[in-house]
C-alpha cells in the first residue's frame, strides 16, 4: 500500500462569483492565501455554478495546492448540497443541468451582490446575470443522484445550521440518500457534531469554512489520511476504506 500521509483540506470554499462572497475572493488571492495556511487541498463550491472553477485551477498550476472541481448546489427543498467532482467538465456538466433548472430572472445586484466571473489573472471577465442565490427545482434526490452519475460526490452543506441544510429544512437526513459525507461549519468542532447528530454515525463527517472572504478561509479545515492529493484519494479517504481516512479531533 501506498505510504499515506496527513493532507489538510478546505472543501467548501466560495469565490467573487458568489453573490454572498467578499469580492476578494479571487482565483489568484485564494491561491495566495490557501498556501500561506499550507492547505494541500481545497474545492471550489460557488453557489450554482462552477464558472470560476477552472481559473482558479490555472491559478493554482504553478502551485502543490490540488483544486477540487465543485458547486453548492440549492435543491428544491432549499437546501444546500455540494457537489465535489474529479474534473472540471464533469462540474460544468452539473453546472449545465443546475442552470437548466435555477429559479428563472437576472441577478439583482444591489440586493444581492455582484457575481464577478474572473480569470487565473484576477481579471473580471464579466458578471453571472443568473439568479444563483436562488434554488433550483430539483428535488435533493435528483441533485444527488445526477452528482453521482458524473462521478462525483454529494455532500450534504453545514448540517448544523438553521438554514438551508437538510436538518433544517427536511427535519432529518433521508437514510436512502447516497451521501459521501456531511459538512459541519465553524459553529461546532466535530467532536461537537458527533455528540450532537448521533443518529447519523454512519456518515463521514467533515469540518469546513464555507469560505466567503480570505478570512474565512482555512479557518476550519479537515485533516485526511490519504496517499496523495487527489480526488480518488479523497473519495477513498471519505469511504473510510484501504487506510484512508478522515481525522477526527486531533486522533
Amino acid at each position: 500500500m501506498s505510504e499515506l500521509r496527513v493532507v489538510t483540506a478546505d472543501l467548501h470554499v466560495h469565490t467573487c462569483l458568489s453573490p454572498c462572497a467578499d469580492l476578494d475572493m479571487t482565483p489568484q488571492k485564494i491561491v495566495a492565501q490557501a498556501q500561506r495556511l499550507k492547505l494541500g487541498m481545497i474545492a471550489i463550491t460557488d453557489h450554482n455554478s462552477a464558472e470560476n472553477v477552472g481559473a482558479v485551477i490555472k491559478a493554482a498550476a504553478a502551485t502543490d495546492l490540488v483544486v477540487i472541481p465543485g458547486l453548492e448546489i440549492t435543491t428544491a427543498e432549499e437546501t444546500h448540497i455540494l457537489g465535489l467532482f474529479g474534473s472540471l467538465a464533469s462540474a460544468l456538466a452539473m453546472q449545465e443541468l443546475v442552470y437548466e433548472h435555477l429559479t428563472l430572472g437576472d441577478n439583482d445586484e444591489e440586493l444581492f451582490g455582484l457575481q464577478v466571473v474572473a480569470n487565473e489573472l484576477d481579471e473580471v471577465e464579466g458578471m453571472c446575470s443568473r439568479l444563483l442565490i436562488g434554488a433550483t427545482d430539483l428535488s435533493v434526490d435528483l441533485v444527488v443522484d445526477a452528482i453521482r452519475e458524473l462521478g462525483g460526490i454529494a455532500v450534504a452543506s453545514h448540517i448544523d445550521r438553521e438554514s438551508y441544510s437538510l436538518i433544517s429544512q427536511l427535519g432529518f437526513i433521508p437514510p436512502n440518500l447516497k451521501l459521501a459525507a456531511v459538512d459541519i461549519s465553524r459553529q461546532l468542532t466535530l467532536r461537537e457534531a458527533r455528540a450532537r447528530f448521533v443518529e447519523y454515525q454512519d456518515y463521514a463527517f467533515l469540518s469546513t469554512s464555507d469560505a466567503h472572504d480570505l478570512s474565512q478561509l482555512g479557518s476550519n479545515p479537515v485533516q485526511l489520511l490519504m496517499a496523495g492529493e487527489d480526488f480518488d484519494e479523497l473519495v477513498l479517504a471519505l469511504a473510510g476504506r484501504d487506510g484512508r481516512r478522515v481525522i477526527e479531533n486531533g486522533d
